[in-house]
């Protein structure tokens, strides 16, 4: 609590100054008894101010310190906080063609590890909207930007190879994101998107998508995932099962990087689970949420809290002086 105009408080110096005077003005000046002897009076001893005299004179001087305090403007504050978020709106482009089942990213494959570095970076992103948009030889959103980030943590779990025709259309998953963003009025759009191959598919080619992503300011981040030389690829054969296939990688990091550099962005490349993890915390890095927090204190008016017991007190002075005490004539 605190008095807006606390020096109304220098009234109290007079009141203390006149109830002093008050006080020795009173002394002496009571009804007089004749006595035929002194005797009696100098058995009472000195002459000390009795409690029902001094009562009224401390009821008017606290209702008057009252009455000064709810003059002084009283008032009780509320803090508040106003937040101004400049959110980042992301698109995630994971590339499920079958290539992502090569075994060279830790725990699993190349796909397991990229959804499990995707996961880490969406719950590091608490105030941000993001989507996921996943392709192979073609697109499908798989999660409408939201703030939702439970629901898209359960949409990532639930992508899995074969959810749409193999093959690697970069520029159609690249086109699919783009149009998530392209409506939206944050200060930054941005897509991620990852992939192991090279354009094959799709009815976009990589630079024209690259080019819709700067036409409506949205920067794209690259990220080429698979260990440099030949890796184990898992096949089903409908004969004979499972097979394993020695592949090559191929990704087509001059493609991704002129995605990134005409956009704005940045080309990654991942040949480990580590490397991956690393990539995610300098995307995490260079996309930072602003956060403005402006706080301000509200102050209410509390004058009643002391205007009351003033004139309670007072009510009390009226009744003491004319009903309880008993005054000798």
């Amino acid at each position: 609590m605190r008095f807006a105009e606390p020096w109304f408080f220098l009234l109290t110096i007079p009141a203390l100054i006149f109830f002093i005077l008050y006080l020795f003005s009173k002394i002496g000046k009571d009804a007089v008894i004749r006595f035929s002897s002194l005797a009696l009076v100098k058995k009472t001893g000195a002459k000390k101010i009795r409690f029902s005299r001094l009562f009224p004179a401390l009821l008017r001087l606290a209702a008057l310190v009252l009455l000064v305090s709810a003059l002084a403007r009283p008032q009780t504050g509320t803090g508040e906080e106003k937040t101004t978020e400049h959110v980042v709106d992301i698109m995630l482009a994971l590339d499920i063609s079958g290539s992502m089942a090569t075994l060279d990213f830790e725990p699993d494959n190349r796909l397991v590890a990229a959804k499990l570095e995707a996961k880490r970076f969406i719950e590091g992103r608490h105030h941000d909207r993001i989507g996921l948009v996943v392709f192979a030889g073609e697109s499908l959103t798989q999660c409408p930007l939201t703030i939702d980030h439970r629901a898209v943590l359960t949409l990532l779990d639930k992508i899995q190879l074969g959810m749409v025709q193999d093959g690697t259309a970069i520029g159609v998953g690249l086109a699919n994101a783009v149009n998530r963003l392209k409506d939206s009025e944050a200060k930054s759009k941005v897509v991620v998107l990852l992939t192991d191959g090279v354009n094959n598919a799709g009815e976009i080619d990589p630079p024209t998508a690259a080019d819709l992503a700067k036409q409506f300011h949205v920067r794209v981040y690259t990220i080429g995932v698979g260990k440099e030389g030949v890796s184990i690829l898992p096949v089903q054969d409908p004969q004979f099962g499972t097979r394993l296939l020695r592949v090559e990688t191929q990704i087509d990091e001059k493609m991704l990087d002129l995605i990134a550099r005409k956009t704005g962005g940045i080309f990654f490349r991942a040949q480990d689970t580590r490397a991956l993890r690393d990539i995610f915390h300098e995307i995490d890095r260079l996309e930072k949420t602003e956060i403005t927090v402006e706080r301000s204190t509200r102050y209410d008016e509390r004058f009643f809290w002391f205007l009351w017991p003033a004139l309670w007190v007072l009510l009390c002075e009226i009744l003491w002086t004319n009903g309880i005490r008993v005054k000798i004539p």
